[in-house]
């Protein structure tokens, strides 16, 4: 199933207000050459390109549906690129990530290969979810493993590869990060009802189920994870408190 920009986008105000968080921690420099991992469609990847003046820019991405969005906003210190979170290489002033690298397995090994793509003096800054204990992913990860979805899916059920914010700033201690910040915030959110959960989650959290469900499955999935939200939350308004991790750290000049 490929990424639906519109449905991502639903809810941009409370996806995009951690970027400001995690902008306040980059340091800006004129003349930077800066990589966005994970840019999807391209709106934030501009904002950082404005923050940044007289700098280069690129944001990558493996989503062709969002990087089609993101195109037209391409200019001469701006572009973007059709290319995975793993794949990224080469020496960059800034490695930029806002929620994207949850997507991504093995942060021990992950973060310093990022890391090391910072250039002396360079930084990194990084937002990504860290909610996945939220009774909301948890009911998903309880529907994964009931039939007839369990068999669908093989048994696989997603397992978030986030860390602890103490991981983080031992990684990037141990790999020679400097002036380093990693710090977990929550972000309160009031949805009108489970079935703003339920759009909420199908466009980020429920992609890699129905990436592995067969079509024929899809609407009845999320049928019944919409029945036990209703369940978990029966009155409206939701409140959904959103853990999110950020860090950042510099590279010795």
């Amino acid at each position: 199933m490929p990424w639906n920009p519109e449905c991502y986008h639903k809810f941009q105000r409370e996806r995009f207000e951690p970027f400001e968080d995690l902008l306040g921690l980059v340091k800006a420099r004129e003349n930077l050459r800066v990589i966005d991992l994970g840019c999807g469609t391209g709106e934030l990847t501009c904002r950082l390109a404005n923050h940044l003046p007289a700098s280069d820019v690129t944001g990558i991405d493996l989503s062709p549906e969002m990087l089609e969005k993101a195109a037209k906003q391409t200019r001469p210190e701006l572009r973007f690129e059709l290319k995975s979170i793993q794949e990224a290489d080469g020496e960059w002033d800034l490695v930029f990530s806002c929620a994207a690298l949850h997507w991504v397995d093995d942060h021990p090994s992950l973060v310093p290969k990022l890391f090391s793509m910072v250039s002396p003096g360079g930084q990194i800054a990084v937002q990504l979810p860290s909610n996945d204990k939220h009774a909301a992913h948890l009911l998903l990860a309880k529907l994964a493993g009931e039939e007839p979805y369990s068999s669908a899916l093989g048994g696989w059920v997603r397992v978030s590869p986030v860390l602890s914010i103490a991981a983080y700033a031992e990684l990037l201690y141990a790999h020679g990060g400097k002036e380093i910040t990693v710090f977990e915030r929550v972000y309160p959110h009031v949805l009108e009802d489970t079935d703003a959960m339920a759009d909420w989650m199908s466009g980020a959290a429920m992609v890699p189920y129905f990436d592995r469900l067969p079509e024929e499955l899809h609407d009845s999935f999320m049928k019944s994870y919409r029945e036990q939200l209703r369940l978990r939350w029966p009155l409206g308004p939701v409140f959904y408190p959103f853990r999110r991790t950020l860090f950042a750290a510099t590279r010795s000049p």
